[in-house]
């Protein structure tokens, strides 16, 4: 619900006037609306939200329902109220709909990354579409009623595919060693023995070493004390290559046992190319710290997407589906339609795999990235290809592109693949002073890609939108949008 409640959105200027006298009824409604916490109801379901919730509505007022699906008909039980909606879980279900199917993963329900384990797959591909075109119908950039979006491109088995496993670590009340994920809304640690989406290497490994930390009774940290050591484990696997990498994220540089830990994993797990060690102290909210140190084996794992080797150091971002991953850059390049000579930014470019995809046609290729280590992997990745023309700096693409353009670089052609709060808007600002004449945006959460094409579409049109399925069985949608810039 955040997505569509909490945002200062850029675009929301059209229905200003309008609000006052919205937000007037929406309170004379409430005032007439009394619900309590437990309270039950039937609801029937009218819609899925962008987070994969039912939608349903109670005298008027929107009930967010996890788990239940488009014209369902269930009885809900009010788990929270809010001024402007309410949310509930669902009691029982009346009516089935046609495509709800049964989970693989018993927990689905619990936590995220499972959101829609119950809807077959096809209404999957089909509700990532629909997450585009609701996210286009509430921001309206300009011409979106005629703004091509293409069928979602998904799997052919939609499991299996997540090369990367970050599990936090924990002891139960028992003094069991638990690694797994929270439980939604809280800090309660759901213990995963198997989770069907995962590479099953990952799990394997993640597994092992549970129990190796049990065994060697490790100094596991405690959120409410605020003591122990190990606190996440993140094991991350090459499709193409077999490597895998092991990552102790922890409390403090100590990591006890650490001779025997390592002789272990050598012996148990072959398949374990490179242990490091993150260092990330005290409460916070971030996952890694800044300080990353070598253990045992190589400082990186090497992964391949098409014709290209990529080095991954631990920090370093890759996509987490790698079938979809050559999809996906498949459809950017496509969308970009770079000709022999023209010249190119690679904005938020991780490890440069779709900068270094482009080098072949471009006349040069220039990117940036706020992770040191990611810029010099893809240097580094750069001259492992024996590519000479693409360069990429540490820093943030609103900074570094004027720079570029102060110093006489123009490129003709821009790829951008934004973190999910998407576009800053000096760099937005800076594209529309520039106007190369191609722009691919990358998008992962169409809500700030749709408030970005507010802006964009003042010198841009939309040529089309092509959705791609990176995280089966989640509500998250990948999108590639082909721009180009208006005479």
């Amino acid at each position: 619900m955040a997505n569509y409640e909490s945002k200062n959105h850029r675009g929301y200027h059209r229905d200003r006037n309008q609000r006052p006298h919205q937000d007037q009824r929406r309170a004379r409604q409430t005032e007439r609306v009394q619900v309590e916490v437990g309270q039950r109801f039937p609801l029937t379901i009218k819609r899925m939200g962008i987070n994969g919730e039912g939608i349903g509505y109670y005298k008027r007022m929107a009930v967010f329902v996890p788990g239940a699906l488009t014209n369902e008909e269930a009885v809900v039980e009010v788990t929270s109220v809010a001024t402007r909606y309410l949310r509930a879980k669902v009691h029982r279900i009346r009516k089935n709909s046609p495509h709800r199917v049964e989970p693989r993963d018993s927990y689905a329900d619990q936590v995220g990354g499972f959101e829609l384990e119950h809807l077959d797959y096809p209404a999957q591909l089909a509700f990532k579409r629909d997450v585009v075109a609701q996210a286009l119908e509430r921001y309206q950039p300009e011409g979106f009623h005629s703004y091509d979006l293409r069928p979602t491109l998904g799997m052919k088995d939609p499991y299996g595919y997540r090369n990367k496993a970050q599990f936090q670590v924990r002891r139960n009340a028992e003094g069991q060693v638990e690694a797994g994920l929270y439980a939604e809304r809280s800090h309660d640690l759901i213990d995963l023995p198997t989770c069907s989406v995962q590479m099953p290497v990952t799990m394997t490994v993640m597994r092992a070493v549970v129990a190796m930390l049990q065994d060697l009774d490790m100094p596991i940290y405690d959120e409410e004390q605020k003591s122990g050591i190990v606190k996440t484990l993140v094991v991350r696997a090459a499709a193409h290559t077999d490597d895998v990498q092991l990552v102790f994220i922890t409390n403090s540089p100590k990591l006890p046992h650490k001779r025997e830990l390592l002789e272990r994993i050598a012996n148990e797990l072959p398949q374990v190319t490179s242990v490091m060690q993150n260092i990330n102290p005290g409460e916070t909210s971030l996952v890694w710290g800044d300080d990353t140190r070598h253990l045992a084996g190589a400082e990186a794992i090497t992964e391949k997407l098409g014709d290209l080797t990529f080095k991954l150091s631990a920090r370093a971002f890759l996509q987490l589906n790698p079938a979809q991953t050559e999809v996906l850059y498949d459809e950017a390049k496509k969308a970009l339609d770079l000709q022999p000579g023209q010249t190119v930014v690679d904005a938020y470019a991780g490890i440069g795999t779709i900068g270094l995809s482009l080098a072949d046609v471009a006349a040069e290729v220039r990117g940036m990235e706020i992770i040191p280590e990611a810029v010099d992997d893809a240097n580094a990745n750069a001259a492992a290809n024996g590519i000479t023309n693409a360069h990429y700096e540490v820093g943030t693409a609103e900074d570094l592109l004027p720079k570029w353009v102060m110093a006489g670089f123009r490129p003709d052609a821009i790829v951008v693949d934004p973190p999910r709060t998407g576009l800053d808007a000096t760099l937005i600002e800076t594209i529309l002073a520039i106007r190369p004449s191609k722009l691919v945006y990358v998008s992962c959460n169409p809500s700030t890609l749709a408030k970005d094409l507010v802006d964009l579409t003042a010198d841009y049109r939309v040529e089309y939108i092509q959705s791609v399925d990176m995280m089966p069985q989640t509500a998250r949608c990948e999108a590639v949008v082909k721009l180009t810039r208006r005479q």
